[in-house]
């Protein structure tokens, strides 16, 4: 797996660097400290993921990850930020951006690549549990015909995505939770999903 990681902390970018590269199958193949520098870095390496800041200067990650996505619908990008901002989740999630994590997170670091080369979207619990609030209002529903959903597991997946346990989805269902259960694994099944995490990814993305 080839790596582009573009952090205006060079500290930060080469502890990384040195961090990923003692995995066999790794390799960082460039280092860039501005988005400007990352759509050039992509344009000539074509990594595999581009590990990417967003606050930084001359253009951020979020501005760069647009301008790349534009040229390249399908790279493959993780955001790695020190700030759970709003307005920065939202922006994200609108882009495609396959990945949001906090800096903090350094143990989630190599797992979050993998998934996002493996071509799963990966946003930190802190993030995911902050969607419901951040879409205050009541999402309309997105379209998930195309899926193979039955009615049922369509509801559960809005369930999961208002941040409700297996629990409360059993209760306002009038279901078990080994029924709950039953449907969870199918839906992971059907959408080709990891956990309940990227279900609601996966629900407000196609909202």
């Amino acid at each position: 797996m080839k790596i582009v990681i573009v952090d205006d902390d060079r500290l930060v970018s080469g502890a990384l660097k040195m961090i990923l590269q003692s995995n066999p199958g790794l390799t960082v193949c460039a280092l860039g400290q501005d988005g400007q520098e990352a759509i050039s870095l992509y344009r000539e390496h074509r990594p595999d993921v581009l590990l990417m800041d967003i606050r930084m200067e001359h253009m951020n990650g979020l501005e760069a990850s647009g301008q790349i996505l534009q040229e390249f619908p399908n790279a493959k990008i993780l955001l790695l930020t020190t700030f759970l901002d709003d307005a920065y989740i939202i922006k994200a999630l609108n882009l495609g951006v396959k990945g949001y994590l906090l800096k903090q997170d350094y143990t989630h670091i190599l797992p979050a690549l993998e998934a996002v080369h493996n071509g799963q979207n990966v946003y930190g619990e802190e993030i995911v549990s902050k969607l419901p609030n951040l879409l205050h209002q009541k999402p309309k529903s997105p379209d998930l015909d195309g899926y193979g959903l039955q009615p049922r597991e369509q509801e559960i997946v809005e369930l999961i995505a208002q941040g409700l346990n297996n629990k409360e989805i059993a209760a306002k269902l009038f279901l078990s939770e080994g029924t709950v259960r039953n449907y969870l694994s199918s839906i992971l099944e059907k959408l080709q999903l990891r956990d309940r995490t990227q279900i609601a990814v996966f629900y407000y993305r196609h909202r």
